[in-house]
């Protein structure tokens, strides 16, 4: 329930103007001051270092060059760098993104559209009849009688308590919000296809390694029954043989379906339909930039979900002042003028004039506690949203403090499992040359077989979570090693 503290819309002519300049120029003094605003806490602080010092330092001005805002050009791919062209402008996620920004700009704009006087202008005409009749000029008339109004009205709330611009400043911050996570968007489904990407050249790697390992069962089983039929080999050994052939005749089939998997998903991140996607074979993947070591606060203050849950956190506190200014009677400042007459040949003429200006102010004495809900309920908000602020940063220091270490660990066993595979090649070229001269068992080749394409599969698979450690840092760091320069 309202109740109207003040209500000065019916003194005199001679006395309505000044009052209401009077109150304007109140208005104006007050509104200087939000007394309900309640500023947020401080951001988090980022930690000076990582745990892993013996890995990464602070960055010394000049340590590193930094990286181009096309992040991914790192890896340097040209058919990468082209999907990438293309998922900006197909892809429907983002075009969520883009059309919330373009919501949350429109409600800034009409939040700082209520700060400005509204203007209203209207025209009526009716004709009406009653059984009393109607009274014009001082006479009764017992038939219908016919009116026409012209009118021009204004009214301006002013904002005593800073509701308004708090309420402005809240779609400010929402709106800032709204682009970092578009920008989180962006930078999430680059980071989705560039792992989809290399996830698929590693299946095409995958492929050529399995149609080789087929080629060289075919011949090995050729030479074993050739050795069988002239009854130097088992039938073990033929057996044997053609278990390893199909065995890799079935992996094969596995990996070019999973490779046909990534092509589809890679379609669908572009906005396409799967069937829409051609993409070259390719059995080479592409070389994992080197990490530098860099400062942890300046990483975590460019990564946009951050700023967006920081915003958020301002847009939280300005919802409080908002709420608690409801506690405060509201001034209103209203004008209207125009011409009533019965005809519209004369209705534009000084006798038909009226008009009307004053101050209102109202103040709810008794709502239920609706009021302190309202208020109760922004401060939870608020402790909400510091809350997930706190948890963003705290999973962004995860992040990037497990992908720091994978990154540098899996590019040491990338190394070791190179050496690895060449031994193990070096190993079956002598064992395949021993089993032709008949000094060893088709065991010994079985044994050897594998441990070579083992030890091939091992490091491709190696280097696809070494590319996805990397690609994943620089997702967690907002595509830059450095702050960018000025």
């Amino acid at each position: 329930m309202k109740i109207r503290c003040f209500d000065l819309t019916a003194v005199s002519a001679a006395r309505a103007p000044a009052l209401a300049l009077l109150t304007l120029a109140l208005a104006t003094a007050l509104g200087g001051c939000a007394i309900t605003r309640k500023d947020p806490p401080p951001p988090v602080t980022a930690p000076a270092e990582y745990k892993e010092t013996d890995l990464w330092r602070h960055a010394q001005p000049g340590a590193a060059e930094a990286v181009p805002p096309s992040w991914w050009t790192l890896f340097n791919d040209p058919v990468l760098n082209d999907l990438q062209a293309r998922l900006v402008i197909g892809n429907e996620t983002l075009k969520v993104s883009i059309a919330q920004v373009a919501s949350a700009r429109a409600a800034v704009d009409a939040s700082s559209s209520a700060l400005l006087p509204s203007l209203s202008l209207g025209l009526s005409g009716t004709r009406s009849a009653s059984p009393d009749g109607s009274v014009s000029g001082g006479s009764i008339s017992r038939g219908p009688t016919n009116s026409a109004q012209l009118s021009l009205s204004t009214s301006w709330e002013a904002d005593l308590w800073g509701r308004l611009r708090l309420a402005s400043e809240g779609a400010q911050a929402t709106l800032q919000a709204s682009a970092d996570d578009l920008a989180a968007a962006r930078l999430s489904a680059q980071t989705t296809l560039a792992q989809s990407y290399f996830s698929l050249r590693t299946a095409e790697a995958q492929e050529a390694l399995y149609e080789r390992s087929v080629k060289s069962y075919e011949r090995f089983l050729s030479l074993t029954e050739a050795r069988y039929q002239g009854g130097v080999a088992a039938r073990s050994d033929v057996l044997q043989a053609q278990t390893q052939l199909r065995s890799a005749q079935a992996q094969l089939l596995e990996t070019q379906a999973t490779r046909a998997q990534l092509a589809h998903a890679i379609a669908v991140l572009l906005g396409l339909p799967p069937s829409a996607l051609e993409l070259s074979a390719n059995a080479t993947l592409p070389a994992p930039p080197g990490v530098p070591r860099m400062v942890p606060s300046e990483l975590l203050e460019r990564r946009p979900d951050i700023a967006a849950a920081q915003r958020r956190v301002a847009a939280a506190y300005a919802q409080i002042g908002v709420a608690d200014a409801a506690f405060y009677p509201s001034l209103s400042l209203s004008a209207s003028g125009g011409y009533r007459s019965s005809t519209l040949s004369n209705l534009v003429s000084a006798p038909n004039l009226f008009w009307s200006i004053g101050p209102s102010l109202a103040l709810s004495i008794f709502d239920n506690g609706q009021h302190k809900l309202a208020s109760a309920q922004a401060r939870a908000s608020a402790d909400s949203a510091v809350a997930t602020y706190r948890q963003t940063v705290l999973t962004a220091m995860q992040e990037v403090e497990d992908n720091l270490i994978l990154a540098d660990r899996l590019a040491r066993e990338a190394q070791l499992q190179q050496e690895a595979v060449d031994s193990a090649q070096r190993n079956l070229g002598l064992v395949t040359e021993q089993y032709r001269a008949g000094t060893v068992s088709f065991l010994e080749v079985t044994t050897a077989q594998n441990s070579a394409f083992s030890a091939e599969a091992s490091l491709l698979s190696i280097r696809n979570r070494q590319l996805a450690a990397v690609n994943l840092l620089l997702k967690n760091i907002a595509g830059r090693w450095m702050p960018a320069s000025g």
